[in-house]
């Protein structure tokens, strides 16, 4: 650590050491002072400078006054200056003493304590904590180079290139103390600067986040260096800072997949506070204000580029967006991204969790919107693939349906969300069907047919079939009609394998017809029934096509 290092005019600076040390901090004091204190008392929330020479000025920060010497004051800070020197008789005064009110100064009465230590000659540490708010007020009062050389904004910033150029943690820290000051800080350029320190930093300096660090550490870090080793520091800034350090970072051309996985990191770091409640700090108006905020700067600071962003995320995003009411522009913005995104999706993309014991396990209304978005834009698409996101849906509804507060309507709406046509194959529906059946023993058979009116005998497999004919907890009208279209189906096979078999395809239409119009099959027990008599057609079927193969083996022999 050196000491009594000599910077742009700073007194007695101190620098830590790459490998660890004390935070830099740097020890003022003005030079030339016309006034020297003996002292700066405090009593209460007055603050008095004692001197050889009585008071004459006094300032009124908020709830603080300070009794001063005009001379001191007016000799360092134009400002005051122009208040203690401007014409007029109806001035406040007390005694001797001219009153002045300072209004918005920036960090207020503490930080204005420490230009009055810089005026009468008084050391006082500037560090890291404090030099953003010190530089601001220094600015707001006009303390310039015009009035005295070395003066208090000179040297402040001197200090504050110093620690942004120097310590990515004290970049960080100066950028934090800035909130409470920000339109000062962003006029300032403060943020900019700090903003533009750390993209630098991250973009050339991978070992950078290391400092203060033991060389061990410091040795293992520079061994397993990767992209997002800046991210944790980021994530923690407000969400005005975190825009500005992304942009500066998008400007030195940083990949957009980082860039992307950096804002993701940032946003589940500061809205799980509100997906699960926990921000009981702020009144619940405003907290909903500012990730409302939050929300709509995320979205149009979100890279463009193909791939920069996971589905997941952006569907997060618009779970978000949709629970605090965000501009519809920019839902419709996130709807349109997933909706792209779709066709190159696996299910656990699609997986948004609910918060709380009465909601569904997983958030459906967010995936309904985008496969309904999904589904306008087919028309105007020729190169979709809806069989694709077919398959993704039936798997996504495998998956959730085994959830006991999943409604029906939710479901339901999730099974109807794509035309017809975009399936070739019921196979996979149908176990999703099967499977929130079986979650939800207490449906009642209106509710079961309803939930099955998507199914076709046509489009399900051999094996899904028979499983059909034999599934209880498939509505009884379904398991019927399945039942007749296979004797239909099994009938048109006899008949056109040649078979003697009495019953002709046009006599067993005419049976089905007659059955449904008598509404004679309506239990259980008939079901049984002729699930039986189709057993008994597979089995004649199977002893004619023997009996096809042994005639046709002895037509060969005739032959030859």
């Amino acid at each position: 650590m050196k000491k009594g290092f000599q910077l742009a005019g700073l007194d007695n600076c101190e620098s830590e050491s790459p490998l660890g040390g004390k935070s830099n901090r740097c020890v003022v004091v003005a030079a030339n002072v016309p006034i020297l204190a003996h002292s700066l008392e405090r009593t209460q929330r007055n603050w008095f400078a004692r001197s050889n020479s009585p008071t004459d000025l006094i300032v009124q920060v908020g709830d603080s006054t300070f009794h001063l010497h005009k001379l001191a004051m007016a000799s360092r800070s134009e400002y005051l200056n122009r208040l203690v020197f401007q014409r007029g008789s109806n001035r406040e005064r007390v005694g001797d003493s001219l009153i002045i009110q300072l209004k918005n100064l920036p960090g207020g009465k503490k930080y204005f304590e420490l230009v009055v230590k810089f005026c009468y000659g008084r050391k006082f540490d500037i560090t890291a904590a404090n030099i953003a708010p010190l530089y601001c007020a220094a600015h707001f009062l006009e303390m310039s180079e015009d009035l005295e050389q070395g003066n208090l904004i000179s040297k402040t910033e001197s200090f504050l290139t110093f620690l942004i150029l120097s310590s990515w943690k004290n970049t960080f820290r100066i950028l934090k103390t800035t909130e409470s000051i920000s339109p000062w800080a962003k006029d300032l350029q403060i943020v900019k600067r700090c903003s533009e320190a750390i993209a630098w930093k991250a973009c050339t300096n991978p070992n950078a986040s290391c400092e203060n660090e033991g060389p061990l550490k410091h040795a293992q870090a520079s061994n397993s260096v990767v992209d997002n080793w800046w991210f944790e520091d980021v994530s923690n800034l407000r969400i005005d800072h975190f825009v500005e350090v992304i942009q500066s970072i998008r400007r030195r051309g940083t990949k957009p997949e980082v860039i992307g996985s950096c804002i993701e990191h940032w946003t589940r770091k500061w809205f799980s506070q509100v997906t699960l409640g926990l921000d009981k700090d702020t009144p619940k108006p405003i907290t909903l204000h500012l990730h409302r905020i939050s929300t709509e700067c995320l979205v149009n600071m979100l890279p463009t580029e193909e791939n920069s962003v996971t589905c997941n995320f952006l569907l997060h995003l618009l779970k978000a967006g949709l629970m605090l009411k965000i501009n519809s522009e920019l839902l419709c913005v996130l709807e349109r991204r997933v909706a792209l995104m779709l066709e190159k999706c696996r299910v656990p993309d699609l997986l948004v969790k609910n918060q709380g014991e009465k909601h569904s396990l997983y958030d459906v209304t967010v995936v309904l919107r985008v496969l309904r978005f999904y589904v306008c834009g087919l028309s105007s698409n020729r190169s979709a693939k809806p069989h694709i996101v077919a398959r993704l849906v039936d798997g996504y509804l495998t998956h959730v349906a085994r959830d006991e507060n999943l409604t029906m309507e939710s479901f339901k709406s999730l099974v109807e969300a794509l035309p017809q046509n975009a399936r070739y194959c019921d196979d996979y529906l149908y176990r999703a069907i099967d499977m929130f059946l079986k979650a939800h023993p207490n449906l009642t058979e209106e509710d079961r047919t309803d939930i099955c009116r998507k199914l076709e005998y046509h489009r399900l497999s051999h094996e899904a079939r028979q499983h059909v004919m034999q599934n209880d907890r498939l509505p009884l009208k379904l398991t019927t009609e399945f039942v007749i279209l296979e004797q239909v189906n099994m009938a048109t096979l006899m008949t056109s394998n040649g078979s003697n078999y009495r019953r002709t395809n046009a006599q067993t239409i005419m049976r089905v017809n007659r059955d449904l119009e008598n509404r004679q099959i309506n239990n259980a027990k008939e079901i049984n029934m002729m699930r039986k008599d189709v057993e008994m057609i597979k089995s004649q079927l199977l002893e004619v096509n023997s009996c096809k193969i042994k005639l046709q083996k002895q037509l060969k022999r005739c032959i030859y």
